[in-house]
C-alpha cells in the first residue's frame, strides 16, 4: 500500500456584509470572508493538503482566481473536484485533520455540521473528520479579527 501525508494552509481576509462560509455550511457573522470564490478558507486548505500529498499541485493551480469560471462558486464543488481527480488516480481519502484559527465568531457548536458536510462532500465517514478551532488569543490579524486562517493534514493511500 501507498501511503501519503499533505499539508494545507490557508488564509483569508475578513469585511463586513459579506456571508462567512466554513467547512461548506454558512455561519452567523457580521464578516464574511473575501475571495474569489466564496473564500471558505477551511475547504481551500483542505483541498491544498489532498493535492499536495497525491502531489497534483495546489488549488491556484486547478482553480485560478483568474477565471471566471469559479467566481463566487461554491467551495464545495471544488473539493468534489478534487476528490474525484484523486479518484481517477486511484488515491483514497483516509482521514483529514484540519484547524481554524480566529477570534470570533465561536464555531464550536457549529463544527458537528461542518464534519458531516465534508465528509459528505468527501464521500468519507465522519469518524475521518477532524474539525477544531482556535483563537490566537487576540494575536496576529486572526486575534484583531482582520482575517482567518486555516490549516489541515490528510492522509491518502492507494493500493
Amino acid at each position: 500500500m501507498n501511503i501519503h501525508t499533505g499539508i494545507g494552509y490557508d488564509v483569508h481576509r475578513l469585511e463586513e456584509g459579506l456571508p462567512l462560509w466554513l467547512g461548506g455550511i454558512q455561519i452567523p457573522h457580521s464578516k464574511g470572508l473575501v475571495g474569489h470564490s466564496d473564500a471558505d478558507v477551511l475547504i481551500h486548505a483542505i483541498c491544498d493538503a489532498l493535492l499536495g500529498a497525491a502531489a497534483l499541485g495546489d488549488i491556484g493551480q486547478h482553480f485560478p482566481d483568474t477565471d471566471p469560471a469559479y467566481k463566487g462558486i461554491d467551495s464545495k464543488i471544488l473539493l468534489q473536484n478534487v476528490c474525484k481527480l484523486l479518484s481517477s488516480k486511484g488515491w483514497q481519502i483516509g482521514n483529514v485533520d484540519a484547524i481554524l484559527c480566529m477570534q470570533k465568531p465561536k464555531v464550536a457548536s457549529h463544527i458537528p455540521a461542518m464534519r458531516q458536510k465534508l465528509a459528505e462532500v468527501m464521500g468519507i465517514d465522519i469518524d475521518d473528520v477532524s474539525v477544531k478551532a482556535t483563537t490566537t488569543e487576540r494575536l496576529g490579524f486572526e486575534g484583531r479579527e482582520e482575517g482567518i486562517s486555516a490549516i489541515a493534514n490528510v492522509l491518502i493511500s492507494k493500493s
